[in-house]
């Protein structure tokens, strides 16, 4: 990154991404390809501006919470770099939770306005809100608002973590982390330029694809394609033909279905693909590769530091491993009580840099649980080698990874627990022979009951009336009992291997 548009203090991330747009030539150069529509950076940022003005007219100041539930849209990149612009704190949300997880983050966020599409706009009665439509209908008169000044630790943006309670926390981030986590992916790993074009299967309200979608492509000057639909082969295979992307950002479960689904001709525009959200087993990585005819570069981020912070690069990769640290950050390995172990050990990966967390918003307790020493701790257990790469060997917790997407169990467990044809359930991500991970409900039938279609049916509809979409299990398994240890805690390790107690 330039030092003539390096972040300093009362530098705003919107002003940044204007300012370093205009002294680079870029103003002229595609940003963004929405739908039929496309935008020039130049066009983009006027539009920030102004977009600044109707969430100002709206009510919205420094400091101010903005509740964002939108998809992958130009009205989400409006909306985002406006709240930047004025100071205030966009907090991402899926667009796609249900009713009851909607309620409980407007209550958690207490957002100054909410911004939504129109089928949305009921469930958030209880604040002010703004409609996704009325933003770009009154976009074109608002008066374009002007940089609030900040310094690089001024919250900028929160997104929801799932806990091992499954109830959610907001990491939050300051205007100056985003440059980091570019600096770390876009620069280090995948060399981005301006003629690159973007496409990413993770959505900009998750972690990996604000990175994706809006982050990489503003600080590059490159263009990046805003798919709004739910991903699926044949869409993503219609963009592909339409745009011509060179980079492409998916999960592997993702790119499973790609291979088995998908029509492998228009992607020989592709230079490089990324795969996050968790392990991309070499088996797969190796077809994939074959199959979209460029390096596929496995990697590991997390909501907590933004983006990417460990990933095989371009110039060095090694199948099997996520890769290496990158730059500007720091890991280490530490064993359970937070002590640092020998180089080689298996252990709980530790990262510290410029982009981790300030706090998770309303939860001091769990920010302060969070560090050791300065020190986050991911939970994920890891080996580095000794030439430095890293091995990803799996989770501490429960959470499960369903398409990229991190979950816990125990509120699906929970819910599927009410039904009364259950005794005992287990919810773990189960790989497939092609690879993917799907989510698996292992169920003991209650006395009198026995597993059939049809409760099946009734326990995935149960979940689908309460929770988010991608927490519905793929299937349920009747079995007769569950995996413990004599103590009596589940072993969820051997449900994720498929490993549970047969009839």
């Amino acid at each position: 990154m330039s030092a003539m548009t390096e972040p300093s203090p009362g530098t705003n991330l919107a002003q940044l991404l204007a300012d370093r747009a205009a002294e680079r030539g870029w103003t002229g150069r595609p940003a963004f390809h929405a739908g039929e529509a496309s935008y020039t950076h130049g066009e983009l940022h006027d539009g920030v501006a102004r977009a600044a003005g109707v969430l100002q007219a709206a009510g919205v100041r420094a400091g101010d919470h903005v509740l964002l539930v939108l998809p992958d849209t130009i009205e989400f990149v409006w909306a985002f770099l406006g709240s930047a612009r004025l100071g205030a704190v966009a907090i991402l949300v899926n667009p796609l939770l249900s009713e009851d997880e909607h309620a409980y983050v407007l209550a958690d966020a207490a957002p100054a306005v909410v911004v939504c599409e129109r089928e949305l706009a009921s469930r958030f009665a209880g604040a002010p809100v703004l409609r996704s439509d009325e933003l770009a209908a009154w976009l074109p008169d608002a008066e374009p608002a002007p940089a609030h000044p900040v310094t690089p630790a001024t919250p900028l943006y929160a997104q929801y973590t799932s806990g091992t309670t499954g109830r959610p926390k907001a990491a939050l981030h300051g205007h100056a982390d985003p440059a980091a986590f570019y600096q770390a992916m876009g620069v280090h790993a995948l060399r981005l330029e301006p003629d690159d074009v973007l496409v990413s299967v993770s959505k900009a309200f998750f972690a990996y694809g604000l990175g994706n979608s809006v982050i990489f492509p503003l600080f590059a000057g490159a263009s990046a394609v805003l798919w709004r639909d739910r991903p699926a082969p044949a869409g993503l295979a219609e963009l592909v033909r339409r745009h011509r992307p060179t980079v492409l950002f998916a999960v592997p479960t993702f790119y499973a279905k790609l291979l088995d689904e998908g029509d492998r001709e228009p992607f020989g525009c592709l230079r490089a693909a990324v795969s996050a959200g968790e392990a991309l087993l070499a088996p797969l990585a190796e077809r994939a590769e074959a199959w979209l005819g460029c390096p596929v570069l496995d990697g590991l981020g997390s909501t907590e530091v933004g983006q990417t912070f460990v990933s095989n690069t371009l110039e060095r990769r090694l199948a099997g491993t996520i890769g290496m640290v990158l730059p500007p950050y720091e890991i280490e390995v530490r064993d359970e009580d937070g002590k640092p172990l020998a180089d080689g050990s298996s252990g709980v990966l530790h990262v510290r840099g410029p982009s981790v967390l300030r706090e998770y918003l309303n939860k001091p307790e769990a920010t302060a649980a969070a560090f050791v020493e300065g020190w986050l701790r991911t939970g994920d257990l890891v080996r580095i080698d000794e030439n430095g790469f890293v091995h990803h060997e799996g989770r501490v917790d429960d959470l499960e990874m369903v398409g990229g997407i991190t979950m816990s169990p125990y509120e699906v467990e929970q819910l599927l627990a009410t039904h009364e044809a259950v005794s005992e359930v287990a919810v773990a991500a189960v790989r497939e022979a092609n690879g993917a991970s799907v989510l698996r409900a292992f169920v003991v039938p209650s006395a009198g009951h026995q597993g059939s279609a049809s409760v099946e049916r009734e326990l995935q509809g149960l979940v689908r009336a309460h929770l988010a979409p991608y927490k519905v299990p793929r299937s349920v398994e009747f079995v007769p009992g569950l995996p413990r240890t004599p103590t009596g805690k589940l072993r969820r390790y051997l449900l994720r291997e498929g490993a549970a107690p047969r009839s």
